[in-house]
């Protein structure tokens, strides 16, 4: 059997007594299941964080937990979940690999307030798995982050989410108007919520070591958005579109995504206080949200 570079190593190694003519081979009984580490699987994008000082930046940056329901996104081995569980009221796991959830559900079985859920977590009704309020905490696959963001951010949102991501990702999403970075999940983020960088992770704090830097990112609702709930698919929609046209001016990016005619372009924007020659990646996310409630 193949384990992964924290497993229990080999079993059955033989040690022999002798007692006098007699002698008996006495093989060493292997690890118990519980006890074996699951290895991190590539379909599944693992990378398990062992840094300790990492760990309990995330959760210090949830705040304070102890009448706080904590869903995890992508439990892996248990290293968040122990210190999660030491703080929290309650802890809510979210894993996609039966392994992992087999040997998590061995490790916390005698933990009343932990459920370990076997599931993918796109299709996974966050809040209604918390039962009310809640705070999020996850080591997210690279190859799906945005996707998981975007269905973290359905509503009843969490109040707090701490997520390791790429340290690409969370430049883009913390990225400010104008800046390199900035596009159109900076905007349809910073629209709903406020996005602060917490700390830069090297590859080292991960087995396996992931090729690039990666960055603890707080999220946590605006008091006010800027743009209505009903109208979010809307915004996402349209700034998507805008982005695929970001070197193009303002007025020819409103003409061409909603199919107008280039006077009734021109009036929309300068109605909206816009510069008609202004690019996308210029545009703050209130002055996006005027853009798309003007076009409605």
């Amino acid at each position: 059997m193949k384990h992964g570079p924290f497993g229990s190593g080999r079993g059955g190694n033989r040690s022999v007594a002798n007692s006098g003519a007699n002698s008996k081979a006495s093989v060493s009984r292997p690890p118990r299941q519980a006890d074996r580490l699951p290895g991190p699987r590539k379909r599944f994008g693992q990378h398990f964080l062992g840094d300790t000082r990492v760990l309990d930046s995330i959760v210090d940056a949830l705040g304070d937990l102890s009448q706080r329901t904590v869903v995890e996104i992508g439990p892996g081995r248990g290293a968040l979940t122990d210190r999660l569980v030491a703080k929290a009221q309650r802890v809510v796991a979210v894993e996609v690999d039966r392994d992992l959830v087999q040997h998590l559900r061995a490790r916390y079985a005698d933990k009343s307030q932990v459920q370990i859920v076997e599931a993918d977590v796109l299709t996974t009704n966050l809040a209604e798995l918390a039962g009310g309020s809640y705070v999020l905490a996850g080591n997210v696959p690279y190859y799906i982050t945005t996707p998981i963001i975007f269905h973290a951010l359905e509503l009843p949102r969490p109040d707090v989410a701490v997520y390791l991501v790429q340290k690409e990702v969370a430049d883009r999403m913390a990225a400010p108007p104008g800046d390199k970075t900035y596009g159109a999940l900076s905007v349809n983020l910073q629209a709903v919520v406020n996005v602060e960088f917490i700390r830069k992770v090297p590859p080292g704090s991960f087995n396996p070591p992931p090729a690039v830097d990666s960055a603890v990112v707080r999220v946590t609702p605006r008091p006010e958005a800027v743009i209505e709930p009903e109208l979010e698919p809307r915004f996402r929609s349209f700034v998507l579109a805008a982005f695929g046209l970001r070197r193009k001016q303002l007025v020819r990016v409103v003409r061409t995504v909603a199919s107008l005619d280039a006077e009734r372009a021109l009036d929309i924007v300068t109605s909206c206080g816009l510069n008609p020659e202004a690019r996308p990646e210029t545009l703050s996310p209130a002055d996006f949200a005027r853009l798309v409630r003007a076009l409605q």
